[in-house]
């Protein structure tokens, strides 16, 4: 039987163009699957749109900060409303990219170096870059679809970049630049799905790469076997060192030197016309829907509730009447 979805989409990021878009290649799926589908655009009212929406399940449609940090998470959570993806505390981990690079140390993942350096900071950039040497690639910390990324190959260009990035979010990570091919890694449930190299004509997969063309891609990636299956575990494992569930979508990049580095996990990755999760899912015989309908089936909430808990009793405190003196 169908159910009742809320799509949420928009939000109030920089990435609130292609949440909508994706959100509305989400609405056209559910409704070919027989289910029926609500918009939810997220904003100020979020809670009292959910609230009276009468849904069954949010499939989150939403990009980038305040959509995939973790807090629209927590208020389904509060709402007992079953939603797609990770859950809170994955969520935010992925989002804030220098603490996941400290999660994919601690289980030894190979990352890029970096630092991170707050709008505060900016003018300092230099001065924390110390020898970590160019080039390097500065983005904001807390963000997606490579918004406010920059390759910067000389000591003047990196306090600009730092404050270019800082815009989206206050913070700025810089990483050492790894020379190399540029894989993702689709994830559903707890297994890969397969693989995508991404190659374009410029330094840096940046916005206008992703969404307005000039990308190539092979499915799949240009990788000996032996290497793609390697590449894949290890974004499998990224992936489970946050913590994540539902289905994502983790960035590696295969250096020229045979090292493999995790760069992020997405956890709520684009479902537009040239997204690559979809790709990677087609090649492995999904089409849109099924893909759709497969994120859907896996939708659930963290089971954090004590509803076995006793009831909690507060008993008065006995009045007490000072004696007179």
């Amino acid at each position: 039987m169908g159910k009742r979805v809320g799509v949420l989409m928009g939000g109030w990021g920089e990435e609130r163009e292609i949440s909508l878009k994706t959100g509305e290649a989400v609405v056209a799926a559910l409704e070919t699957l027989g289910h029926t589908v609500t918009r939810v655009f997220a904003g100020p009212g979020l809670d009292r749109a959910l609230r009276s929406a009468e849904l069954d399940v949010a499939f989150l449609a939403l990009h980038g900060r305040m959509g995939e940090d973790g807090r629209v998470q927590g208020l389904l959570e509060l709402l007992e409303l079953p939603y797609t993806g990770s859950g809170v505390l994955a969520s935010a981990l992925a989002m804030d990219k220098p603490m996941a690079k400290k999660l994919f140390q601690l289980h030894n993942l190979a990352t890029p170096r970096g630092y991170k350096v707050g709008r505060a900071d900016v003018e300092r950039a230099l001065e924390l870059h110390g020898d970590s040497g160019f080039p390097c690639v500065v983005k904001p910390a807390k963000g997606g679809s490579s918004v406010g990324l920059s390759v910067v190959h000389d000591a003047g260009a990196l306090v600009p970049a730092v404050a270019q990035a800082c815009r989206f979010g206050g913070e700025a990570l810089v990483e050492r630049f790894v020379q190399g091919q540029e894989v993702t890694v689709g994830i559903l449930g707890d297994s890969v799905l397969g693989s995508c190299e991404v190659s374009f004509p410029r330094e840096g997969f940046d916005y206008d790469a992703k969404y307005k063309g000039g990308a190539q891609y092979f499915l799949p990636p240009r990788l000996s076997d032996t290497r793609r299956v390697n590449v894949e575990t290890l974004a499998l494992a990224a992936y489970r060192a946050l913590g994540c569930r539902g289905y994502g979508r983790v960035d590696v990049l295969c250096s020229d030197t045979e090292n493999d580095v995790v760069l992020e996990v997405n956890t709520l990755p684009g479902f537009t016309p040239t997204s690559l999760l979809p790709k990677i899912a087609a090649r492995a015989g999904l089409d849109f829907p099924e893909l759709v309908q497969g994120v859907l089936d896996r939708a659930t909430r963290d089971e954090s509730h004590v509803a076995d808990a006793a009831p909690l009793t507060v008993s008065p405190a006995p009045l007490r009447v000072a004696a007179r003196s």
